[in-house]
């Protein structure tokens, strides 16, 4: 957990993207932006893209890819932006995606996500829609790309969660609900706290090889994603989003730009970012808040049980 001094920063809520990369430079650097083709996908790799990155879109739709990669290009004169497909739920798919790459990685921010699904959804192999999705994908995808960050000089892993978190920790006598009841929250809730894992153990596992690696909480902002849940809520979230601060998504892209890139972020690692700055511990037994992190999502045991449980998921 984080007994260190809280981490900092001259920015907070209404900060936006374009606002923390001014006058960053990236030249030389090469992004990979997961979900890029649209929400702060978008413009966490427009901000990369305009401080000079080589920025890749990982999409699921190349044809909306190529589509946003094109206006990025446009927007920032930057013509070293350019969409490749990867499906996280589907282990060829990111094989090919990690064949593909070549050379160095130096910042890896993993955006993609589906939320709240209202019906249980497995992959073939039987695991959950929103587990897989949201963190084995990602997990895949972050090992088979270890050597490409190890490359890099100080390379840079960013891992989405959210404020969903706080609805679940990771469940691991039952992470694929084949014993207890479905619940749309907790599933996602439970995704999302195995991001925070992801970067705690990658975090630990992998600071010899200069990776540092750090979880962020976006805030709230009415993309797609959420524009969807309005319409299957219970009493109790449909309080809780109308009382929830939302954000744009310029603003909702400014705290993964800043643990991306941001020089004021150089050597921090295995925390827990909100609001351009490291969120404080929340214990309070009522899940419905919009900030804190969970002591449970930043404990490094729980971060290594999870890492050798995906490992042993994935091998089978």
């Amino acid at each position: 957990m984080n007994t260190h001094e809280r981490f900092t920063t001259p920015y907070g809520f209404h900060t936006t993207a374009s606002e923390v990369i001014e006058g960053v430079d990236l030249t030389g650097q090469r992004a990979i932006v997961t979900g890029a083709a649209s929400g702060i996908g978008v413009e966490t790799a427009r901000a990369l893209a305009s401080a000079g990155a080589d920025v890749t879109l990982a999409v699921r739709n190349v044809e909306a890819g190529n589509r946003v990669a094109q206006e990025i290009t446009a927007t920032t004169g930057n013509s070293k932006v350019a969409a490749a497909p990867l499906e996280l739920t589907v282990r060829a798919s990111i094989a090919s995606f990690i064949r593909a790459w070549e050379g160095p990685l130096h910042i890896l921010v993993n955006n993609a996500g589906i939320m709240a699904l209202p019906e249980l959804h497995r992959t073939p192999e039987g695991w959950e829609l929103q587990f897989a999705t949201n963190y084995l994908g990602h997990f895949d995808l972050t090992l088979g790309l270890h050597d490409a960050l190890a490359a890099a000089d100080g390379a840079r892993i960013v891992s989405l969660s959210s404020s969903g978190h706080l609805f679940s920790p990771v469940v691991f006598d039952d992470i694929h609900f084949e014993r207890r009841p479905y619940e749309e929250w907790a599933a996602y809730g439970q995704s999302k706290t195995a991001n925070v894992l992801l970067a705690v153990g990658a975090a630990h596992r992998w600071a010899d090889d200069g990776i540092t690696a750090n979880a962020v909480m976006p805030g709230g902002i009415r993309t797609g994603l959420q524009r969807h849940q309005e319409d299957n809520m219970t009493p109790e979230t449909e309080e809780a989003f109308a009382n929830f601060n939302w954000k744009t998504v310029e603003e909702g892209a400014a705290t993964s730009v800043l643990v991306a890139a941001s020089p004021l972020l150089g050597g921090v690692t295995s925390r827990y970012f909100e609001d351009c700055n490291e969120a404080e511990l929340y214990t309070d037994p009522n899940p419905y808040a919009d900030s804190g992190v969970r002591p449970y999502a930043l404990d490094s045991g729980n971060a290594e049980r999870l890492w050798d449980v995906a490992t042993e998921m994935l091998r089978a």
